[in-house]
């Protein structure tokens, strides 16, 4: 079975370590947030200028005041900060996001990433998105493996406007985890009840399969 999108945010928090500084991107990402594994202390980062935002508030926590930059209610932790937008992307642009993790629409094999515009269809903007993924030091998509059509995201080369190049080390799917290396996507893990042949067949761009793929904990 593929993993929900919950799923997704689950195994992508595994990937979080004791006091890095994260910005999580709209949709999937942002769940990351509830499933930061225990024991460890991360900072998140909006680029509306929140930093120690926390999970998802239940309704009796709801605050119209606290957004993140998807325009979504958050909370935010003991020792929160709050600042302009301008010092937000001076963090980002600076160097001091540890991680980012984002949506996209198209990843190829060479690390490249689309993930803000569909020509031809209505945008409200990139985002903080171009910024976020040249000055991030590590960047992690969660994506369906497949558009609506059954296509591969997963590709030789993006079709759509891109975001940035070159930059995405790793890929969490409802079908697979993998990593971006200079010869292709290596798969890592696959869903529980997914087969490796699936992922061969839904991946487009040039895939690494070797030993035993174990499949996700």
């Amino acid at each position: 079975m593929a993993l929900d999108k919950f799923g997704i945010a689950k195994r992508i928090a595994k990937e979080l370590k004791d006091g890095m500084y994260v910005n999580l991107g709209i949709g999937i990402p942002t769940l990351v947030a509830n499933f930061i594994p225990p024991g460890i202390s991360i900072m998140i980062q909006s680029e509306n200028g929140m930093l120690g935002m926390g999970p998802y508030p239940v309704e009796s926590e709801i605050d119209p005041d606290l957004i993140n930059a998807g325009k979504e209610t958050v909370t935010i932790l003991p020792g929160g900060a709050f600042f302009d937008s301008a010092e937000s992307f001076g963090m980002i642009r600076a160097g001091k996001v540890d991680l980012t993790v984002l949506g996209a629409m198209e990843v190829s094999e060479k690390g490249d990433i689309a993930n803000w515009k569909i020509p031809g269809k209505m945008v409200k903007g990139m985002g903080g998105a171009m910024d976020l993924v040249a000055s991030a030091r590590n960047i992690i998509v969660a994506m369906q493996h497949t558009n609506p059509k059954g296509e591969s995201k997963l590709l030789p080369a993006c079709t759509l406007p891109l975001t940035g190049v070159h930059c995405v080390k790793k890929i969490v799917t409802d079908l697979a985890v993998l990593d971006v290396t200079d010869n292709g996507f290596r798969l890592l893990e696959r869903a529980p009840g997914v087969t490796v042949e699936e992922i061969i067949q839904k991946t487009a761009g040039r895939l690494i399969v070797e030993g035993e793929i174990p499949e996700m904990s």
